[in-house]
């Protein structure tokens, strides 16, 4: 008796197979150590207060700029994705019905974090371009 082989199957380059929970997790990582270097930053920037009051207006003159507008903006959806993904997250794991409702909580804080970013982003864009 011949037994025949399976084809081979073709091997994944990545674990990552597009399902929007696993998205949801690398997003809330990313968002995470983002958060955590703006923080890092922050309070490095501050710091100068102490050690020389004109470094430090010079460090605030330079996020006044185009650019740094943009990344604030950044910053706004990464805190709201981050925030509202982490109540998400607690809910699957401690909440007896979290797993079966994980997706529609998900596209639920993603609708939340457009209505409450629009705005915010609204207004940042117009102090941006009206020098205020």
């Amino acid at each position: 008796m011949t037994t025949i082989e399976a084809p081979a199957q073709p091997k994944r380059k990545t674990l990552y197979r597009g399902d929007p929970g696993m998205w949801s997790w690398a997003l809330h990582r990313i968002t995470g150590v983002t958060l955590f270097f703006f923080l890092f930053v922050h309070v490095l920037d501050t710091a100068l207060v102490r050690v020389s009051p004109n470094t430090y207006n010079e460090a605030i003159e330079t996020y006044k700029t185009p650019i740094v507008a943009l990344m604030e903006m950044g910053l706004v959806v990464c805190v709201l994705f981050h925030a509202f993904n982490g109540v998400r997250v607690i809910l699957v794991d401690f909440w007896a019905k979290g797993p079966k409702y994980q997706r529609v909580m998900l596209w639920i804080i993603l609708a939340i974090v457009v209505v409450l970013a629009a705005p915010a982003i609204g207004r940042m864009f117009f102090y941006l371009f009206t020098e205020h």
